[in-house]
């Protein structure tokens, strides 16, 4: 990956986790430039900054671009997470969580899937492969393992930082897994649908972060086959299916579905 340079806009309160942040982005070829401030940041300080810029606050780590700023929400999921079950969660039931598995999410996100089925009772790697989305991941993780209705949902959660092609490629050789769960960013519209809602702020951040257009989950279909018994994919519901390979089953919800690899016994 090329080396990316952002501004690092830090709450005065926080300036000491913002130099363990530095070195473990430089590390992954982000360079930081620190900025001070002694007041939380408002809607409009983030205005004035319309390029990408990372933030540190009491509530841990942001991305920020064009005035607005995300993070994965993991708190904020609490209130699906105390509601969810595997009857009611396709995901849940595609992954066969009522049998404890070992889940690699090989495109962790923001981890809130990821969140969900340790909720309901898988053992999950998250796998990311871009620095920034995998601080924000540590961030949250961070943040989730201090919070008493999250502390035990996170204690079955690891974040790794490497390629999932050659993670899972290795992964296959070491020790197989039960469920390998796929949810690529879906490529733009050559041409938007004017009738489309525009997506929600995290996806316009995220669009700014990531140059690519292709769906990079084709790519991750044959390894992912290669290091799991079963392959879950979560796709929009009309979108076709991933590397143009027919799945096995598929469990399909309002707006989106979850295909389905299995290996031959």
């Amino acid at each position: 990956m090329v080396g990316l340079h952002l501004p690092f806009w830090v709450l005065a309160t926080e300036q000491d986790n913002a130099q363990q942040w530095q070195s473990l982005l430089s590390e992954k070829n982000v360079q930081l430039d620190l900025q001070i401030h002694a007041e939380p940041l408002r809607s409009k300080d983030l205005r004035q900054q319309p390029e990408l810029a990372l933030l540190l606050d009491q509530d841990g780590l942001w991305l920020a671009a064009d005035g607005m700023r995300m993070q994965p929400d993991w708190i904020g999921q609490l209130p699906r997470l105390k509601r969810a079950t595997i009857k009611t969660e396709l995901a849940a039931r595609a992954c066969q969580v009522e049998q404890q598995p070992f889940i690699i999410d090989a495109t962790a996100g923001m981890g809130h899937d990821g969140l969900l089925l340790a909720r309901l009772g898988a053992s999950v790697t998250l796998v990311e492969q871009h620095p920034v989305v995998w601080a924000l991941l540590l961030s949250a993780m961070q943040q989730a393992q201090s919070n008493p209705h999250l502390a035990k949902i996170s204690q079955r959660m690891q974040l790794v930082y490497a390629d999932a092609v050659d993670w899972l490629s290795a992964h296959s050789v070491q020790q197989q897994a039960d469920v390998v769960y796929l949810d690529p960013m879906f490529p733009k519209p050559e041409q938007p649908d004017k009738q489309q809602p525009l997506v929600k702020k995290e996806m316009q951040i995220l669009q700014k972060l990531f140059s690519t257009s292709t769906d990079a989950g084709d790519v991750l279909l044959a390894p992912a086959r290669q290091a799991a018994k079963r392959v879950i994919v979560k796709r929009p519901k009309l979108a076709p299916a991933l590397a143009g390979i027919a799945p096995d089953h598929q469990w399909l919800g309002d707006a989106c579905r979850f295909d389905g690899y299995f290996q031959a016994n």
